[in-house]
Formats: C-alpha cells, structure tokens, sequence
C-alpha cells in the first residue's frame, strides 16, 4: 500500500468513527451527505461554528475521560 493510500484509508477510518461516536451509524446514507452538505455551508468563525465545534470539543473531551483508550488520542486531532 503506497503511503498515499495509507493516509486516505486512516482518514477515511477517522471520518467512519466521528459518525459512529455521534450515534449514526444506522442512519440513512441520504440523510448523512444532506447533513454534511448543509454542515458545509456554515462559515468558519460565525457564531453558529462556533457553537457546532463546542459541542463537538466536548463530547470528544467527554469521550477521552470515560474510556482513556488510544483512539481517543487519534480522534482528537480532528477536533
């Protein structure tokens, strides 16, 4: 495996486990991309990216305290 493939399948691997810890792994695919598009057009450093990356910061901080496992660490670098 090239080291370029490695590093898309590591981040598709990351990418994978963001939508497993925010419990939607059984949601529909449909509905995923349509989140992710709609998430897309929040612009950074408005008061609602803002609001959407602290929810995150904190059920990833969450997360790290209840399990301590060395994903967590991994994760982490997407917060």
């Amino acid at each position: 495996m090239t080291a370029d493939r490695k590093r898309e399948a590591r981040e598709k691997f990351l990418l994978g486990g963001i939508v497993v810890r925010a419990g939607l792994s059984k949601a529909d695919r449909a509905f995923l991309l349509g989140g992710l598009i709609e998430l897309a057009s929040v612009a950074p450093g408005t008061a609602e990216h803002r609001r959407l990356h602290d929810i995150g910061a904190r059920a990833f901080k969450a997360r790290s305290l209840d399990d301590g496992s060395p994903r967590t660490a991994e994760m982490a670098e997407w917060s």
